[in-house]
């Protein structure tokens, strides 16, 4: 089956299945390229950073004007690998715009990670890896020239109306 006819899951908006498509750690963006179910090389990242979190987006979703996947951050213990599909726990949304628009980023849990059994809300992170999370994204781009801009956090009970509503009517995320 190829990666985008994979649905978000019967647990959804708790819990949705996501793809990897960029790993904790790396500095490498990999994207995946749906004509050949396939995930490419696309950058490696401008700046000396590199992924908070796994990196990617949430299967059976196609919330933006581009109809692109709604992107996910998937906090877990170790990295996981490009293309690994991971049954997550979204907690809440980074709102943010790039030079594209509207770029939300949902934070989640692996759910299949006991260590984030009892993270349900971005109010169980600390304050410092939301700082951490935030401030990646906030520079990522700025040697390519592209501007950021950061909305705040939402919490797990507007990622879910958010989620829903992409779900019921296909609406922007």
């Amino acid at each position: 089956m190829p990666y985008e006819l994979i649905p978000i899951g019967a647990k959804a908006p708790v819990e949705v299945n996501t793809i990897i498509e960029v790993p904790k750690g790396s500095s490498n963006k990999y994207k995946y390229a749906p004509d050949g179910d396939i995930y490419r090389y696309d950058r490696t990242l401008f700046s000396p950073l590199y992924y908070p979190c796994d990196y990617g987006w949430i299967c059976g979703t196609k919330g933006d004007l581009r109809k692109k996947p709604v992107n996910v951050l998937v906090m877990s213990s170790n990295p996981t690998f490009v293309g690994c599909m991971v049954v997550a726990r979204p907690i809440g949304a980074l709102l943010m715009h790039d030079h594209n628009g509207e770029d939300h980023k949902i934070l989640s849990v692996a759910v299949a990670d006991p260590r984030f059994n009892d993270v349900k809300s971005i109010k169980d992170v600390s304050d410092h890896t939301l700082l951490e999370i935030q401030h990646f994204f906030e520079i990522y781009q700025v040697l390519e020239h592209r501007e950021v801009s950061i909305g705040g956090w939402e919490d797990v009970a507007q990622t879910q109306d958010r989620l829903r509503a992409i779900m019921d009517t296909g609406a922007p995320a």
